[in-house]
């Protein structure tokens, strides 16, 4: 047999050359785009940004005639208040989180807030932590002393918390508990528990969130007093879960022909917050609502008076709200607005202009103190002409990159793209568990590091076995006649 020829053996160590060459090229290309998406990672996270965990942190506010008090419970629990100069003139992070504030009657410089903390011991009043101790207090803007009017602990902390409060008169406070499903009239001299309206007594534990660990997730109540009997009000409560704003007489209970919205009618309202009560007198009725899982303000009108209906009179949203929970009418015309996830309280104008901003890490309520609780003497949109802004109005898009093909930010352009494909629900989701400074393009820079780094895992294991002369087929082939 004779000797193969030198051709033959060169051309097996050609081919082993230009696959090690490819190979590495390809090796390159994956450890480029390995180091700019944690380049992008690293700088977002090392920029100064914006904070409110201390209050040397917290951002000055723009003038405006008013005190403003904001509230912060995700990141940070925080209550801040501003005078009308935008200055900060009360900071308190005492507490983890901290919920709805409202001005106390006739002293707007004193407040009454309801906020959580967890407790991580266990003891008497934990007996498996992590819990939540709940409190409704008061505290005076001006002294800083804290009074705390009453109190409860609860055996869990996810879906821990009472989320609002409203006053009905100097000794009782109505409190929405999410921790029970229930809202509950309490006596905060005496300490007893008044009047009780429980959401399983109108509605399936087997539909709305997952029962009983977050099921109606009750985040809103409010106190709509009667023409002359101010101890005769209906009880207007926000289920977040159940997509429904509803309304409880205190003795024949649920108001079944006012109901505004019904589980998983997204196109009228997603998991909405603070829904905010304008009266007959100031062109109601009607209900301004955070609409928070479609990224929208808007306002439903009562029309046809006790036989009517609920029919969408105005909506608000520009190419930034992400996911708001409160919205209030001024007695201006205006509407205040906390913007969670786009990290601002704003307040826009009757042409839809944002006339007034600061930035906050993660609002949860914004109130005008001077104005009353919830802002009592705003007028219906209605009433007031307003039309209704959408993103489309505002300029839409919201990338931020470039329409030429100069200048685009490609994580920006792929954050866009995952922001618009992900349920805004997940990508809320997102935002809420991870830090402020995570965005769109982040998220498409961890997506894009990873997604590399399970190709470039598959490639080398493919190499691996091909080195091996392991080959693998096809189960179904075409072979030809």
């Amino acid at each position: 047999m004779g000797e193969r020829p030198v051709t033959d053996r060169v051309r097996p160590s050609l081919a082993r050359l230009r696959s090690t060459i490819s190979r590495n090229r390809l090796r390159i290309v994956f450890v480029a785009i390995l180091l700019v998406s944690a380049a992008a990672v690293v700088s977002a996270s090392s920029n100064d940004g914006l904070s409110t965990a201390s209050e040397s942190d917290v951002p000055t506010a723009p003038e405006t005639e008013n005190h403003t008090v904001i509230t912060e419970s995700g990141r940070a629990g925080t209550i801040t208040a501003y005078a009308p100069d935008g200055e900060v003139i009360y900071y308190n992070n005492t507490r983890t989180k901290y919920f709805d504030v409202d001005p106390v009657e006739d002293d707007p410089m004193t407040i009454e807030y309801v906020a959580t903390d967890t407790v991580h011991s266990e003891g008497p009043t934990c007996s498996d932590p992590p819990c939540a101790r709940n409190v409704l207090e008061r505290v005076d803007l001006e002294t800083g002393e804290v009074e705390v009017l009453y109190e409860r602990y609860d055996y869990k902390e996810t879906a821990g918390e009472w989320h609002d409060s409203t006053r009905i008169d100097d000794e009782r406070v109505a409190i929405a508990d999410i921790v029970a499903d229930q809202v509950f009239i309490v006596n905060t001299e005496t300490e007893v528990v008044e009047w009780l309206w429980d959401a399983q007594s109108d509605f399936p534990v087997e539909e709305a969130g997952p029962y009983p660990e977050d099921w109606a997730h009750i985040n809103d109540v409010s106190y709509i007093e009667a023409e002359g009997d101010p101890n005769d009000g209906r009880i207007m409560v926000s289920l977040r879960n159940q997509d429904q704003v509803v309304f409880i007489d205190q003795e024949d209970g649920l108001v079944d022909d006012w109901t505004l919205g019904s589980e998983n009618d997204y196109d009228v309202q997603y998991e909405q917050h603070n829904p905010d009560y304008i009266p007959e007198s100031q062109g109601g009725p009607a209900v301004v609502v955070a609409d928070s899982e479609n990224g929208r303000v808007q306002e439903f009108q009562r029309e046809g008076g006790a036989d009517g209906e609920w029919t969408r009179s105005w909506e608000w949203e520009d190419d930034q709200i992400q996911w708001p929970r409160d919205a209030d009418r001024l007695p201006n015309g205006n509407t205040l607005i906390a913007d969670s996830h786009g990290n601002r309280v704003m307040e826009v104008d009757q042409s839809g202009e944002i006339v007034w901003e600061v930035g906050s890490t993660l609002p949860y309520e914004a109130e005008r103190l001077e104005t009353g609780e919830e802002s009592e003497g705003g007028q219906s949109a209605a009433e007031l002409g307003l039309e209704s802004r959408t993103e489309a109005d505002s300029g839409g898009g919201g990338g931020g990159a470039s329409d030429s093909g100069f200048g685009v930010n490609p994580l920006e352009f792929f954050g866009d793209l995952l922001e618009e494909l992900l349920p805004h629900r997940v990508y809320n989701g997102l935002l809420y568990a991870t830090p402020i400074w995570m965005g769109s393009a982040e998220f498409a820079a961890i997506a894009i590091g990873l997604l590399t780094g399970l190709i470039w895992a598959g490639a080398e294991l493919r190499w691996q076995l091909r080195d091996a002369g392991i080959r693998f087929r096809l189960p179904v082939y075409r072979r030809d006649d």
